[in-house]
């Protein structure tokens, strides 16, 4: 169904949002974008690479279940640094930086 003009949506969520308008504080936000930013350099890096869960298990120290539930994007048991391990044994380097908030909410720093 076509929604017209008056059916539009208030707010639209950005990659910059998301993660606010899932009812994550200014905090938890600012992690689960850099918790995405990581998986998706993952994911890139063993498509690249052409590896099997297998092998990414094997590179990885994890078993091929963990390997699957990673790769499908199940990241709740996963941390900032394990992601950054990961990316590391993939060959990858992670590098940060820092800078002032563009909108300040609390004590979000982006």
């Amino acid at each position: 169904m076509l929604k017209n003009e008056t059916n539009k949506p208030s707010h639209v969520s950005t990659p910059d949002t998301l993660w606010e308008d899932l009812g994550f504080s200014p905090e938890e936000a600012a992690v689960e974008r850099i918790k995405t930013k990581l998986h998706l350099e993952l994911i890139k890096t063993v498509g690249k690479r052409g590896l099997t869960q297998k092998e990414v298990g094997e590179l990885l120290g994890m078993r091929q279940p963990h390997v699957s539930k990673l790769l499908k994007g199940d990241l709740t048991r996963t941390s900032v640094d394990r992601l950054t391990k990961y990316l590391h044994l993939l060959g990858k380097t992670v590098s940060v930086s820092v800078r002032t908030a563009t909108r300040m909410q609390g004590s979000e720093v982006a």
